[in-house]
């Protein structure tokens, strides 16, 4: 039977075609091209992954994939169909998540993605008081920079988040509210040779090891534009960091420079940890505040969170010294 998409009764046909196990091929499909590694992600034989996509194919009237020699990839409107896929698949382990944790006696979950330089502070005070009010609401906090809380977020695996854009286009896709503003600052291992010099300029630095955020994240596009300014190049000895805890440990070990915010490097320093040195950076770091995807409501949790961290966001941003 031939379906079509312009048919009114098309959406009762497609769930009537289409089952949980087809979706979830899909979305297996987003992450594995290779349809043998996608059929092993279900559960399911290779012919009957290819007997699945012959069916998923018939149901919507067109191709969703284009075979290539390493693998499938998705066509214009197969991306569209994966997207769904993969959102309804992320809702749906959302939700079965929340139901275990109600069967539990506990009262929901809270899903969110949260840059570093707002974990310590601002998230960690608003996580806090909701926990005081709601002891038994499970809440999960992921990511570390903008670029990765604005793929979970574009993915539908985070209710919302707390960044800010990290590529032009995200504001057709995201609200963005701000918040506070965030000071980065340049820090070294206690004892690094450049912690005993008052003199100091990045482009004299760049002459040391670095470690820094990937190419995708705000922070490390500021950088760029930083070294640019001074006439200088990306630091050749270079080692890339997403972790937070990864950049940290690195830089008590080695004598890398690195850029952080003020809020995570704080305790480390106070604990002689760290050295901060007296090199203005990130001047022209836009500040962050809340990501929401348009149109879609925020559950009555995720508003209660989201009013917490508005209440807290003039504490935090006074207790950061101006770079």
């Amino acid at each position: 039977m031939e379906y079509r998409l312009d048919d009114p009764n098309a959406a009762s046909r497609l769930m009537n075609r289409l089952r949980l196990k087809h979706w979830a091929l899909l979305a297996a499909l987003s992450d594995m091209p290779v349809l043998a590694q996608a059929a092993s992600a279900v559960s399911v034989t290779q012919p009957s992954a290819t007997k699945m996509l012959a069916d998923i194919e018939l149901a919507f009237n067109f191709q969703l994939f284009e075979r290539h020699s390493r693998g499938l990839r998705p066509t214009p409107l197969g991306e569209e169909v994966v997207a769904f896929a993969r959102q309804s698949q992320a809702g749906l382990a959302r939700f079965l998540e929340g139901l275990e944790t109600k069967r539990r006696g506990g009262h929901g979950q809270l899903v969110i993605g949260a840059i570093m330089g707002a974990a310590p502070d601002l998230v960690a005070r608003a996580v806090a008081e909701i926990k005081r009010e709601r002891p038994l609401l499970n809440v999960r906090i992921l990511g570390e920079t903008s670029d990765q809380v604005g793929t979970l977020l574009e993915r539908h695996e985070i209710e919302f988040a707390v960044g800010r854009f990290s590529s032009l286009m995200q504001h057709n896709m995201f609200a963005f509210a701000p918040l506070a503003n965030e000071t980065m600052q340049v820090v070294v291992r206690r004892a690094h040779p450049c912690a005993r010099q008052r003199a100091l300029t990045l482009a004299g630095l760049t002459v040391w090891p670095w470690i820094l955020q990937p190419l995708t994240s705000p922070a490390r596009q500021l950088m760029e534009e930083e070294f640019t300014a001074v006439g200088q190049s990306t630091p050749a000895n270079l080692v890339e960091c997403a972790s937070v805890f990864a950049t940290l440990q690195l830089l008590q070990v080695s004598d890398a420079v690195g850029v952080l915010p003020e809020s995570v490097v704080r305790d480390h320093v106070r604990a002689k940890l760290l050295r901060v040195l007296p090199v203005a950076i990130g001047k022209n770091l836009k500040g962050f505040g809340v990501l929401t995807r348009i149109g879609e409501p925020l559950s009555e949790t995720a508003a209660t969170f989201i009013a917490y961290l508005r209440r807290y966001a003039p504490l935090t941003s006074m207790r950061r010294p101006m770079a």
